[in-house]
C-alpha cells in the first residue's frame, strides 16, 4: 500500500468534518470530478457515495464505499473507478494536540487492470495524487469545509 502522511496546521475535527461530508469529496479528493449522490449514512459502514471520474467529457461513473469506520479517526474505502479497476484506502487521523493532527492517506489497487500495473510503478503515482489529495484536504479543513457557522 502507498502511505502519504503531513501534519496539518488544524485539528483532527475539523479535518473530519470535511470526510464527513460526503458532498465534498470532490473538492478534495484528485481525479473525483463530481459527486453525484451520497447515502444519508455517509461515513457509516456499507454507505456509498456516487460520483464521476475523469476530465469532461471524458466522464465514468461509478461509486466509493465505506468497509470500515471509527468516528473521527479512520475511514477505510473501497473506491471504484472502472473500467481502471478499483483500490482500498485508509484515511487516519491523529490529533496532535492544539491546532495540529497528523493525517495518513494509503491506498492501493485491490482489483482490475490497476492491479497489472506493477507495485514499484503504482506506489509512486499513487503516492504522487495522494500527496496533492492531503494538501488539498488540509486548505478545506483550514476554510471551513463541512462546518456550519
Amino acid at each position: 500500500m502507498s502511505t502519504v502522511t503531513q501534519v496539518f496546521d488544524v485539528p483532527a475535527a475539523h479535518v473530519w468534518k470535511v470526510i464527513a461530508d460526503g458532498w465534498l469529496y470532490s473538492g478534495w479528493v484528485v481525479g473525483a470530478s463530481r459527486i453525484r449522490a451520497v447515502d444519508d449514512q455517509w461515513p457509516q459502514t456499507g454507505s456509498k457515495l456516487h460520483h464521476s471520474v475523469g476530465a469532461w467529457p471524458l466522464l465514468i461513473n461509478d461509486s466509493t464505499s465505506v468497509t470500515g469506520m471509527e468516528p473521527g479517526r479512520e475511514l477505510v474505502l473501497l473506491a471504484r473507478g472502472w473500467p481502471m479497476g478499483e483500490a482500498k484506502v485508509i484515511i487516519t487521523l491523529e490529533d496532535l494536540g492544539g491546532s495540529q493532527c497528523r493525517v495518513s492517506l494509503g491506498e492501493d489497487a485491490v482489483k482490475g487492470p490497476g492491479k497489472l500495473v506493477p507495485k514499484a510503478l503504482r506506489d509512486p503515482m499513487i503516492g504522487v495524487r495522494n500527496r496533492e489529495t492531503l494538501k488539498r484536504l488540509e486548505l478545506m479543513a483550514k476554510g471551513g469545509a463541512g462546518r456550519q457557522n
